[in-house]
């Protein structure tokens, strides 16, 4: 058959699978069927063409669909982090992006100000903590913070305290997302500080490796908490052709997605800083896998699958004989 015949023998019900949603399950089987038999037969005689990528794509989106309708509450759970939570991210990864750029901004800020300000470390860290880390510096154990008694406490009191912040961090953004960035500014400067306090003793390196061991993670999770902070402040500000009410509605919406999304990133970093990261004089190569596995794993669900799960759940455009 020629595909000029084939599209335009089954253009009409393919319109209709695009344009209007099925009126139950049976019939969305029928028609996720029938496309199937038609991408096993474009792909056969058609393998290169336009018809071949939009069949599938109409067929994927049947897919997703069939699986969200799943009634199974284990199945709803793993589709909100399978699906809703990288979609999500992705819609905003331009917000997100400018939440990393201003934590890099104030963290540079914050280094280059403790590099110039000799009461500047003490003033955004306190004088307790300085003197501390100091005490624990001249006794050779300079992440000794991190080694409270009881590993179990220390887990459940960093992953309370952390999410219970970065739940602040996303309700200050209601007020046009500009408490959430202002909060993020502070927290990157008090960072940059952090980090130019073992700069200046010659462990910079060692403190890179110790704290992103967790930081990774925690830092991460902060930054995109920010962002739907301002994803929710910024929806009314610009609804675009929707009414305000509703563009509010849907940015709180997925901001609330964004924002339980990152509960288990926080458990984890929590996991590490409680569990992990007091063994820092571990082998560096150990180190340096842990921190590897979570840079990747950052990477990927929050930057590679989200794109390539829009890409393939994106509308299909019309295909004409």
């Amino acid at each position: 058959m020629r595909e000029g015949l084939f599209i335009k023998k089954n253009k009409d019900r393919w319109e209709r699978v695009q344009q209007e949603s099925a009126q139950g399950a049976d019939e969305m089987a029928t028609d996720f069927v029938k496309l199937v038999d038609d991408l096993a037969y474009a792909k056969t005689f058609y393998p290169t063409s336009r018809v071949t990528r939009y069949i599938n794509s109409l067929a994927a989106r049947i897919y997703l669909k069939i699986y969200q309708n799943r009634r199974e509450e284990s199945n709803r759970l793993l589709k909100f982090w399978r699906y809703d939570v990288p979609l999500t991210v992705k819609k905003h990864h331009t917000i997100i992006l400018i939440a990393f750029i201003i934590f890099a901004l104030f963290f540079s800020v914050g280094f280059f100000s403790a590099s110039h300000e000799p009461g500047f470390v003490r003033e955004v860290l306190g004088d307790n903590y300085v003197n501390m880390t100091e005490d624990n510096i001249e006794k050779g154990n300079p992440f000794g913070v991190y080694q409270d008694p009881n590993s179990f406490v220390m887990f459940m009191r960093i992953m309370v305290n952390n999410i219970l912040v970065s739940f602040i961090y996303f309700f200050r953004g209601i007020v046009l997302g500009i408490p959430s960035l202002v909060s993020l500014g502070k927290e990157s400067i008090r960072l940059g500080a952090f980090e130019h306090m073992f700069y200046v003793k010659g462990l910079a390196g060692k403190a890179v490796t110790t704290v992103l061991i967790h930081g990774m993670l925690e830092l991460t999770a902060i930054i995109i908490a920010c962002a739907a902070g301002v994803v929710m402040g910024t929806s009314f500000l610009f609804p675009g052709t929707r009414r305000r009410v509703d563009a509010f509605r849907e940015g709180t919406k997925d901001g609330i997605k964004m924002i339980i999304g990152l509960v288990p990133v926080f458990v984890l970093a929590a996991l590490f800083e409680g569990f992990v990261t007091r063994y820092y004089k571990m082998p560096l190569p150990l180190n340096l896998a842990l921190l590897f596995s979570s840079v990747v794993f950052i990477v990927w669900y929050f930057i590679i699958y989200p794109a390539r799960l829009s890409a393939s759940t994106q509308e299909p455009k019309e295909v004409h004989a």
